[in-house]
């Protein structure tokens, strides 16, 4: 089964949290035990999961990703400026893996599911969730 949901983002690199969004999916499928795979779609979107407590592990990863993955020296930035985007989101990748176990995310308390944003802003970013019953 899949399902898919929108979002927005408002920055050019930002880690948005969609573990609320996936969850309601997960209990909607009335699947109890099994695994939901996340999705971007989009080539300069990734998936990861990652803290949830505290921002700054956000603020941390696009960081990090721009000192080394700079902005304005690839050869794709010829074409349309988003070389870095490219790179980045295919470093980080584009789906992540959670299982499902007794109807929840089977996610560590200090884990969320992160849409990442390279390549903002964007009105509309779309989310694929594949759900498999174990």
């Amino acid at each position: 089964m899949a399902k898919g949901f929108e979002i927005s983002t408002h920055q050019r690199e930002i880690l948005v949290d969609i573990t609320p969004q996936v969850q309601a999916i997960v209990q909607q499928s009335g699947i109890r035990d099994g695994l939901v795979n996340v999705y971007a779609q989009g080539a300069t979107a990734a998936i990861m999961i990652q803290e949830n407590w505290d921002d700054s592990v956000q603020t941390d990863v696009i960081q990090l990703l721009q000192k080394i993955i700079p902005r304005g020296v690839w050869l794709h930035d010829q074409q349309d400026g988003n070389g870095d985007a490219h790179l980045k989101a295919g470093l980080v990748g584009p789906g992540e893996s959670i299982p499902i176990i007794d109807g929840a995310l089977g996610l560590s308390r200090w884990q969320n599911i992160f849409f990442c944003e390279f390549d903002g802003p964007r009105s509309s970013r779309r989310i694929v969730c594949t759900l498999v019953r174990s």
